[in-house]
């Protein structure tokens, strides 16, 4: 993060890290640089170091700074998408007989990425309860080069420590990544906890309007940054102009955003918490939560994922999936709108038999910022 940005509150950095005004035209939005090549004044004559846009693109450049000062960190890199993010990552920081410690809940995609193409390269791992540090600790062995965390994690809404787990990783000299999709740089800050390396989908509450794929790794360390921006040019899954410029917009508004999916999210928990079908509301913001008191002291709020379990089994979540109206069906997460999804069926149909799996009655919500009357109504409606 610059010294200029640093003493700032975060919705100032959001709206203002890397926004500089045009200089040609004093235009306050950075421009799309729909470009592919740039000339060049003679031979390794540069202009503001831009060759080639897999290289850089000023307008990719100015997401990226805003991705290191949101999260305090000291480079920030955007990829095509968050599992692109994820694999220049691993193959930046991993070599065939390499171990990682992974979470027994995880993104569906991020576990696919392990199981079926990492592990292929000679890269094993092991399947660790973040939310118990001894149980960390227990899985780490000599090999182990990373520990990987999502908190809160996808789909159960598991509190890992980071600071805690942070302990673990220094202590085994190794890397910590913390995937902080669900949560954003706005409610959870990883780095200053003593991460490594941060890891976004874009796509999710930092794009926030369902309209753009992106993701985002950000580097506690320069060092590290400067290796993982080597691979990410190196492979070429970069985020183009028109994406960068996208994520940037919406992250303007990523604060005011998740107070509102915050919000919202608290009233529908506390409504599935009293509804009779409902077995089960996984949500860290209430009290009976088992990392409620751990996501009180890391997150700013509880954010606006929740999941909950229903009486019947698989056919009555799926049922309830199918009569949502308000909540559209649908894969992804955090955009304006409201989203319903059936976890075992879709997001994380990968994960099905591993250590991973999750419960076939588990609805999970993404819940929007719409009028909470209203989706409260319709999960009424959905669950009959």
């Amino acid at each position: 993060m610059s010294d200029q940005h640093s003493h700032q509150n975060f919705e100032t950095r959001a709206i203002h890290a890397g926004n500089t005004a045009d200089p040609l035209t004093g235009a306050v939005v950075p421009p799309i640089y729909q470009v592919s090549t740039y000339k060049q004044d003679g031979v390794g004559g540069l202009r503001g170091g831009y060759e080639y846009s897999r290289s850089a693109n000023p307008t990719r450049t100015a997401l990226e700074e805003n991705l290191a000062a949101l999260e305090g960190g000291r480079r920030g890199l955007a990829f095509a998408s968050g599992l692109a993010a994820e694999d220049c990552l691993l193959r930046t920081l991993l070599a065939p007989g390499d171990h990682v410690v992974i979470p027994n809940d995880a993104y569906g995609g991020t576990f696919r990425l392990f199981a079926k193409v990492v592990q292929r390269w000679g890269v094993d791992f092991s399947v660790a309860n973040t939310s118990d540090v001894a149980s960390v600790r227990a899985a780490v062995n000599d090999r182990t080069k990373l520990i990987w965390v999502e908190t809160p994690s996808n789909p159960l809404l598991g509190i890992t420590d980071i600071e805690a787990v942070a302990g673990v990783a220094r202590q085994a000299g190794v890397k910590l990544v913390v995937d902080n999709t669900f949560a954003s740089p706005y409610l959870q800050q990883p780095l200053a906890l003593g991460a490594d390396v941060v890891v976004h989908s874009l796509t999710k509450y930092m794009g926030g309007h369902s309209d753009v794929v992106g993701g985002a790794l950000v580097a506690a360390d320069a060092e590290l940054g400067e290796e993982l921006a080597y691979h990410q040019n190196a492979m070429g899954a970069v985020a183009g102009p028109f994406d960068s410029w996208i994520v940037l917009r919406g992250i303007k508004t990523l604060a005011v955003r998740m107070d509102r999916h915050g919000e919202n999210a608290t009233k529908v928990a506390d409504f599935l918490t009293r509804h009779p079908k409902v077995t089960q509301v996984l949500y860290p913001g209430l009290a009976e939560h088992p990392g409620h008191e751990i996501a009180a002291k890391q997150m700013r709020s509880f954010g606006g994922m929740i999941s909950f379990r229903v009486e019947g089994g698989e056919e009555a979540a799926v049922g309830v999936c199918d009569r949502a109206k308000l909540f559209t069906l649908g894969e992804s997460l955090g955009g304006v709108e409201s989203l319903i999804e059936h976890p075992g069926r879709m997001t994380h149909a990968s994960v099905a038999g591993s250590a991973l799996e999750v419960p076939a009655d588990l609805v999970r919500l993404s819940v929007g910022i719409e009028n909470v009357d209203d989706l409260i109504a319709d999960l009424r409606e959905a669950l009959g």
